[in-house]
């Protein structure tokens, strides 16, 4: 393989392509992939809305500072911020 593919960041082998190819040739199992689960988890009973957000670097920063911090998400954060301030 010479383009230097990634996965994550991981070189992909010659060996890798060869088992997923010859898996792939066996077939799969699509009630087993359709068992699977979908996207994120849901929050909630009901559809959770997206909502865009624009932050300054520096807003940016403190929240990642705090999320670090905390050992939590950025959407965490925000989400206990907005419940303390809706409260």
């Amino acid at each position: 393989m010479t383009g230097g593919e990634t996965i994550n960041g991981v070189p992909v082998t010659e060996q890798q392509i060869t088992a997923w190819a010859a898996e792939a040739e066996a077939g799969y199992d699509v009630d087993a992939l359709k068992r699977r689960g979908r996207g994120r988890p849901g929050r909630g009973a009901e559809p959770a809305q997206v909502v865009a957000l624009r932050l300054t670097t520096d807003e940016l920063a403190a929240l990642d500072a705090r999320a670090a911090r905390e050992h939590k998400s950025r959407s965490e954060l925000i989400r206990e911020a907005i419940a303390a301030y809706a409260a």
